[in-house]
């Protein structure tokens, strides 16, 4: 890369810098150069706001996307994978989780400790994923993919924690959305030192980098020990990435992004990678940043930085991930049965545990002493049979959807949370609120069937290029939940009291559904999956492949979009009556399959029934686990069957 090349980014870095402060000012740029050389006879308003919040602002700016830049690429050179950023290797979600912890319970750290908390649970993350990717899958699709998923599971036990602590809520929301917005220069000066090992980055990084393109035994034929030069890099990122989000808040995608562009605009070396990753990552988030301003004037509201980084990158993830997967990053998982069938027993048991979870949560009643049985009441009658008759139903829905969802695909890991359809009612739902300017409207049924249909679109859309491949779907999916989750931040930030009940949704809650609505929700998905188990043959034969389907009277693409169409629905009719539920479709599929049910017709009843139990004893569970306080059942199911799916991941490995 020519120094020409290099001036570009600087004179870029100057004209967007110059752009950014002229977003939100009142002020001349002659006055503002008088004050940059002048600061400390400011004394009207505008001159103090654009000496002590928005050069600040400008200034973190700078460092925190030079750092993402620099970070990105050193990740992705370490691990020969273009898609490894903060993001997808889970040290984000990991610091995030630390963070919430400290400012929740050990508050006396906040100040001296929070650094150090971030970067112990960014480490955390990342060597969980790499026990579950394995050592040798650094360079494929797998590091990614359960990195992205350590991020969901995280995320939902950081969720889990700040829906127990409200009185905190208001300074994690902003936090989380990555704020780059400030009051002085206290953070700047702050974040200043803790940065200064990235020269480190600069010196030494480019050899090693360069040794290990030659690849492990060439690298250590050269006398370079990779093992210990990987782990000091790996930390030495790991403590970069915590002290950022430590300061800023979570900010994704510029670390995956700004390396990705670099190479496709011509760099070669290592070096020249390191140092044009650095300066285009600067260049991003000042875009992204004055897009964050601009934006928030016009709808007249504070916007974070890390939305609109989330939104522009989340596009951007599924476009590299389309043009970087290669064959050998296609992700296999495989489910063994021993049982050829499913046993009767087997059934019974299942339903004999949805009996138990039913009866303890009508009849088991619970007070700060003691825990005794009464035939409820009138009024604990109304209060917990609707939100029961909800999970109950919410469970067996999406159990069907997943069933639906892994036969059309052939792709055991579909899901319709993992894949982003629940998200897409989510984000529908969300949005229709911002446009109204209303309080979330969970009853628009027909808002969340139309965003559940625009994901599965692009999901068929964009997954035809490599034949719906598990890994290619998967991060597609999850890089629309990413960017789903940016603008749900959006909302949380304001910090209001409706901020606080959209959170609530989030997690899955049965809390506030009314009789009329459960009740209408449970025939609802009465008729849908009634209507399923009528269309058994189409999903048999498509099941055995779409020639097979033809060539015996079936049109394979019109039954598709049918099937496609009924999860869209389940999925718009749990989300915009319970919320988003993540992992039943999955979890409920697979267990069925794993006791026998191998045909089409015991799979849908198995999975099912499954689904409901688990959806009946999360709800209770969460309502007596922490008694008083109480845990969403969405909330309960994440994190359990995130744990599955890493778990899954984790044995297929091991085979």
């Amino acid at each position: 890369m020519k120094i020409k090349q290099y001036t570009f980014y600087f004179l870029a870095i100057i004209l967007l810098s110059i752009i950014s402060l002229q977003v939100d000012n009142s002020l001349s740029l002659s006055h503002q150069w008088y004050l940059l050389r002048h600061p400390e006879i400011s004394s009207p308003f505008a001159d103090v706001f654009f000496i002590h919040a928005q050069l600040p602002r400008l200034a973190i700016t700078l460092l925190i996307g030079g750092i993402f830049g620099v970070v990105g690429s050193l990740m992705q050179q370490l691990t020969q994978n273009n898609l490894t950023s903060p993001l997808t290797l889970g040290t984000s979600s990991g610091a995030w989780l630390a963070l919430v912890i400290v400012n929740i319970w050990f508050t006396d750290w906040v100040a001296d400790h929070s650094a150090l908390a971030a970067t112990i649970g960014a480490l955390f993350a990342f060597g969980f994923v790499i026990i579950i990717a394995g050592i040798r899958n650094m360079t494929g699709l797998p590091l990614v993919v359960s990195g992205m998923v350590v991020n969901i599971l995280l995320g939902a036990i950081a969720t889990a924690l700040v829906t127990l602590n409200s009185q905190f809520a208001q300074n994690i929301f902003m936090w989380g959305a990555g704020d780059l917005a400030q009051d002085g220069w206290n953070s700047f000066f702050w974040l200043l030192p803790r940065i200064a090992p990235v020269v480190l980055i600069f010196i030494f990084a480019p050899r090693i980098l360069t040794l290990l393109r030659l690849g492990n035994e060439g690298a250590t034929a050269r006398g370079l020990s990779v093992l210990p030069a990987f782990a000091f890099f790996i930390i030495l990122s790991t403590w970069l990435v915590s002290v950022s989000i430590t300061a800023v808040g979570v900010i994704s995608f510029i670390g995956l992004l700004a390396p990705n562009i670099v190479r496709t605009l011509g760099a070669r070396t290592a070096r020249q990678e390191l140092i044009a990753s650095c300066l285009m990552g600067i260049c991003l988030l000042l875009i992204t940043d004055s897009l964050a301003i601009g934006v928030g004037q016009w709808l007249n509201t504070v916007i974070p930085s890390g939305v609109t980084a989330a939104a522009i990158g989340a596009p951007a993830l599924i476009w590299f991930s389309r043009k970087k997967m290669r064959a050998q990053d296609q992700l296999s998982i495989s489910i063994n049965s021993q049982a050829k069938t499913v046993s009767k027993y087997t059934v019974i048991g299942i339903f004999v545990l949805l009996i138990l979870g039913l009866v303890l949560t009508l009849f088991i009643h619970i007070n700060e002493q003691q825990w005794f049985w009464e035939i409820p009441s009138v009024y604990q009658w109304a209060l917990r049979s609707p939100r029961l008759l909800a999970g109950l139903f919410a469970g067996i829905a999406l159990a069907i959807a997943g069933v639906i969802l892994q036969r059309l695909i052939y792709n055991p890991l579909a899901s319709p949370d993992i894949l982003g359809v629940s998200s897409g009612a989510t984000f529908a739902l969300v949005f229709s609120s911002l446009i109204l300017g209303s309080t979330l409207q969970t009853s628009l049924w027909g808002v969340a069937l139309l965003g559940s249909c625009v994901v599965m679109i692009i999901l068929l859309v964009l997954g035809r290029r490599h034949q719906y491949a598990p890994a290619s779907l998967i991060l597609t999916g999850i890089a629309l939940t990413a960017s789903l989750e940016a603008f749900i931040q959006f909302f949380l930030a304001k910090g209001s009291l409706n901020s606080y009940k959209i959170l609530l949704w989030l997690s899955g809650s049965t809390y506030r559904v009314t009789r009329e609505q459960a009740l209408y929700f449970a025939f609802a998905i009465t008729l849908i999956v009634g209507s399923v188990f009528l269309l058994t043959r189409w999903l048999a034969l498509i099941s055995i492949g779409r020639s097979f389907a033809s060539a015996r009277g079936l049109h394979a693409g019109h039954a598709s979009i049918v099937l496609l169409i009924i999860v869209s629905l389940l999925c718009a009719l749990v989300t915009s009556t319970v919320g988003p539920i993540a992992f039943i479709g999955l979890v409920a599929p697979h267990t069925a399959i794993l006791l026998g049910a191998h045909k089409i017709k015991s799979q849908l009843m198995v999975s099912g029934l499954i689904g409901g139990t688990l959806m009946v004893w999360a709800d209770w569970l969460g309502q007596i686990f922490i008694y008083p306080a109480q845990i969403a059942a969405g909330t309960l199911v994440a994190i359990l069957g995130g744990s599955y799916f890493l778990c899954l991941m984790l044995l297929n490995r091991s085979r």
